[in-house]
């Protein structure tokens, strides 16, 4: 499905309970927040787009502990549960997601290769769901994928909350 019908879907989904979206994203740079906005009247359903390109930004925009950042890394499962808590508390939004990933080309290592991406969402009042992806391709490629994986773990999430209403 190309991005632009995700984005639409989500925004189908979230109207449908009179809910709003907020972002934290490191990696992508943004790029999740424009897709969403590239949807007209998007803004009754997304709140916020938080960019936290810096581990500092992460911290004074979410409130990620340092202590999380020294010791499992900007790019972990732990850091991206920080960052959805910290957007869903930081918001007017009931679902939150958040990302952060070594886009490249540079900046990998042997635990953490260039593609590694980390992600998470929240519904208000639930459990965080948290994945470590592995993406292929160059920066452009991994962001792409990157933008794609979180707005379909959107879906699911609201599918899932769904599922125990």
């Amino acid at each position: 499905m190309n991005i632009l019908a995700l984005s639409s879907r989500v925004g189908e989904a979230l109207l449908a309970r009179g809910w709003q979206l907020a972002t934290a994203e490191s990696c992508t740079g943004g790029a999740i927040a424009a897709a969403i906005t590239d949807i007209a009247g998007s803004s009754q359903w997304f709140d916020r787009g938080f960019v936290t390109y810096s581990n500092q930004s992460k911290q004074d925009m979410l409130g990620v502990r340092a202590e999380t950042l020294h010791t499992a890394g900007a790019v972990s499962e732990a850091t991206v549960v920080e960052m959805v808590s910290g957007a869903l508390a930081r918001s007017q939004a009931r679902v939150t997601l958040a990302v952060s990933g070594i886009a490249g080309p540079g900046g990998g290592s042997a635990g953490k290769p260039v593609g590694t991406v980390c992600l998470a969402w929240v519904v208000e009042g639930e459990q965080p769901v948290v994945r470590t992806g592995q993406f292929a391709g160059d920066r452009a490629a991994v962001r792409a994928q990157t933008v794609e994986c979180a707005l379909q773990g959107v879906l699911d999430m609201l599918t899932r909350s769904d599922a125990g209403a």
